[in-house]
C-alpha cells in the first residue's frame, strides 16, 4: 500500500513539474511554436514520459491554460480579499495578472483563439464569469465610497470592460508596434476609470497616475 502511494504521488509530481516547465515555455514563447520535444529537452527527460501523462500537445495546451486562469483565479480573489479602494485594486489585480502572463509576450490568448479555438472559447466563458463577477463587486463598492458615479450601469459597464479586454488583446485590431500590451492595459484602465470615477475617484486615479510615471 504504502509502495503504491509512493507510485502515485511520484507521477503526481511528475504530471506537475511537466505542467509548470510547459506553462513556463508556453507563456515565453507561444502556444503555437512549442514542440513536445522542446518542453522534454527542457526537463531531461523522453516524450514517452511527458505522453504517459498527456497524450496530445491540444490536452497539454488545454490543463495549462486552466492552470494559468485558476491560477490567477485565486490571486484575484487574495487580492480583493486586502479590502483596498477600488482604484488601487484594479491597478494591483492588472500587474498581478500582467506579471502573471510574463506582460503576455506571447499574446496567450490571441494565440489560443487562432490556434485552439475550442479551448479558448471553453476558457472564455471561466474569465467571464470570474471577471464578471469582479467587475461588479468593485464598480459597486466604488458607487459605496463615492469614487465612482452612482448614475453608471453597473451591468452594463461589467459586460463591456469585459469585452474591451478581450478586443484589446486582439493583435489584429492592436498590433504590437502601435501599442505595447503595457501601454495598452494602461490606457484602457485610465480610459476606463475616468468614464466612472466621480472627482473624489479621479483625484486618486491622478495620484496613482505619478506614481507610475516616477
Amino acid at each position: 500500500m504504502v509502495f503504491k502511494v509512493s507510485l502515485y504521488t511520484f507521477a503526481l509530481t511528475m504530471r506537475n513539474k511537466i505542467l509548470i516547465a510547459a506553462v513556463d515555455l508556453f507563456l515565453n514563447f507561444g502556444f503555437k511554436s512549442i514542440t513536445m520535444d522542446d518542453l522534454a529537452n527542457k526537463l531531461g527527460i523522453s516524450k514517452k514520459t511527458i505522453y504517459l501523462h498527456f497524450k496530445t500537445k491540444t490536452v497539454l495546451v488545454e490543463a495549462s491554460a486552466l492552470h494559468v486562469f485558476n491560477e490567477i483565479s485565486h490571486g484575484i480573489d487574495c487580492i480583493c480579499e486586502l479590502g483596498k479602494n477600488p482604484i488601487e485594486e484594479i491597478y494591483d489585480i492588472k500587474n498581478f495578472v500582467m506579471e502573471h502572463l510574463k506582460d503576455e509576450k506571447s499574446s496567450p490568448q490571441y494565440q489560443l483563439q487562432k490556434y485552439y479555438p475550442k479551448i479558448y472559447m471553453t476558457l472564455k466563458i471561466k474569465q467571464f464569469e470570474v471577471m464578471h463577477d469582479c467587475v461588479r463587486e468593485n464598480l459597486t463598492r466604488g458607487i459605496d465610497l463615492e469614487l465612482y458615479r452612482d448614475t453608471i450601469n453597473i451591468e452594463f459597464i461589467s459586460r463591456i470592460y469585459f469585452n474591451s479586454m478581450l478586443a484589446i488583446k486582439n493583435k489584429d485590431l492592436f498590433p504590437e508596434k502601435i501599442l505595447s500590451v503595457k501601454e495598452l492595459m494602461e490606457n484602457f484602465l485610465e480610459y476606463h476609470l475616468r468614464g466612472v470615477c466621480t472627482t473624489k475617484g479621479i483625484n486618486i486615479l491622478n495620484k496613482i497616475k505619478t506614481q507610475i510615471n516616477q
